[in-house]
């Protein structure tokens, strides 16, 4: 029996070009909202683009261009009166009246070929849009006339981007952080039913169906929040036994080649995909071939422009291996004409969690794919930085050399005299100290070490204990 491929959902883009947003930077944010929904599973089939002096309140685009819209969704271009709503048909009068003085105060101001609608028939259905997707945070209102106007599911940026970390959440952790972060976004947007001026009985009585919902959302926050409450304690613990460890993270814009780079680096099979978003879960593993003392290596969730706050805030504790480790790899691809504006975006992202003062070193990944003279100008504009590629086994083998320098540099050397009473501490020693020479007398164990300062001072305690 032959099975029939359901067809992909097909989606237009939408994007308003506000005053000092450049084209470049304007046609820059559209391309990366194209990946984020082909991520999604979307076929993007047209762009509907608008300069404007802002975001209109009421519909995001002009008359003319949301009929333009409209015509690639099968939509009517207007957004009908709502027969249930409870303002006084006054109010109504009115709020329709500076609706319109508004819009036709804004069409004035622009030049009339920015404003042209689209004339004649829809669509044809095999070609229709059914999501439109806006390069912008909707308000719920401007969802709702959106849809009326279009006859499509009507997604902003931030909503894409919470549905495809919820798509990609695997732990236990990642799932109830993206959870946290959709309800709060759902909460706000939530509607009244048919039967939504109903009053509940019994318990929560005098709550409309619409109230209930968002208490039950509030109360699974707070739940969520306590249950990882107690995962960031035990994770805290965690990076507590760690601290006098070597620790490095990968940190950069989405799709840099993160993953790509821990795989190389650690050789743990962490999941490498060509799209955004693929890691959400923080992954620690220790630098291979293995070192003494250990150095610990760090794959964090990616960055990506006008991320949402509420997905910062809520994947804090995952973004915290950033702030404890003692290196930071800002990790950029090179391949991507637009990756001086996602350092930008990382750097940011960076000094809002906390880590700036974190030290960090420039790596420009997918360097394969640059030719020798944009290869030539990434070293005399950043001299400091690592121009390589994950997959070319030199270059990792120079990244591991690089790291181990860097680290050996900040160790201190030190005799530690452990007496036969106390061999037990041999195994910290090694673990956390790279030996030097060892020789034996009567006072016990001589080790010539070099470590952190840090980690050698706790030896010491260990042995005087």
């Amino acid at each position: 029996m032959q099975t029939t491929r359901a067809p992909t959902p097909k989606a237009v883009l939408v994007g308003v070009q506000v005053q000092g947003v450049s084209d470049v930077d304007h046609a820059a944010d559209l391309a990366e909202l194209g990946r984020l929904v082909h991520t999604l599973g979307y076929e993007v089939v047209a762009t509907v683009s608008q300069k404007r002096d802002g975001v209109a309140s009421g519909t995001v685009l002009g008359k003319g261009k949301l009929k333009e819209l409209a015509h690639l969704t099968g939509g009517t271009g207007v957004i009908p009166s709502s027969a249930k709503d409870r303002t006084s048909k006054a109010k109504e009068a009115w709020e329709a009246e500076e609706a319109e003085e508004a819009e036709e105060a804004e069409e004035a101001a622009r030049p009339p070929e920015e404003d042209e609608g689209v004339e004649g028939e829809a669509a044809p259905a095999s070609v229709r849009a059914t999501v439109v997707v806006v390069d912008h945070e909707l308000s719920p209102s401007q969802a709702r006339n959106l849809e009326k106007a279009t006859g499509a599911q009507v997604l902003d940026r931030t909503g894409v981007i919470v549905d495809i970390f919820h798509r990609h959440a695997k732990s236990r952790e990642a799932r109830m952080q993206v959870e946290i972060a959709r309800l709060t976004y759902v909460a706000p947007r939530l509607r009244e039913s048919s039967g939504g001026t109903e009053r509940q009985q019994g318990r929560g009585a005098g709550e409309s169906a619409l109230e209930l919902d968002r208490r039950k959302i509030r109360d699974r926050i707070a739940e969520l929040k306590g249950q990882l409450a107690t995962i960031a304690a035990d994770q805290d613990q965690r990076r507590y036994a760690r601290r006098d460890q070597l620790r490095v993270a990968l940190v950069g814009y989405t799709n840099a080649g993160k993953s790509s780079l821990m795989r190389a680096l650690t050789g743990s099979e962490v999941l490498v995909a060509d799209r955004l978003f693929a890691t959400l879960d923080t992954t620690v593993r220790a630098l291979q071939p293995e070192t003494r003392p250990r150095i610990l290596v760090s794959d964090t969730v990616g960055f990506i422009k006008k991320l949402p706050h509420d997905l910062v805030a809520s994947f804090k504790s995952t973004l915290d291996e950033a702030l404890e480790a003692s290196l930071l790899l800002l990790v950029v691809d090179a391949s991507d004409p637009t990756w001086p504006a996602q350092l930008e975006v990382t750097q940011g992202v960076l000094e809002e969690i906390g880590a700036g003062p974190v030290t960090r070193q420039l790596l420009f990944n997918k360097a394969d794919r640059l030719d020798a003279a944009a290869r030539a100008a990434l070293h005399e504009r950043f001299p400091e930085g690592v121009v390589l590629s994950a997959h070319a086994a030199d270059d990792v083998a120079a990244l591991r050399e690089r790291l181990i320098a860097h680290f050996e540099a900040s160790m201190v050397e030190g005799e530690l005299v452990i007496p036969y009473a106390k061999q037990a501490v041999v195994a910290q020693v090694y673990e956390h100290a790279r030996v030097v020479a060892e020789t034996f007398d009567e006072a016990g164990r001589r080790l010539v070490v070099r470590a952190l300062p840090g980690a050698m001072a706790r030896l010491a305690r260990l042995i005087d204990g």
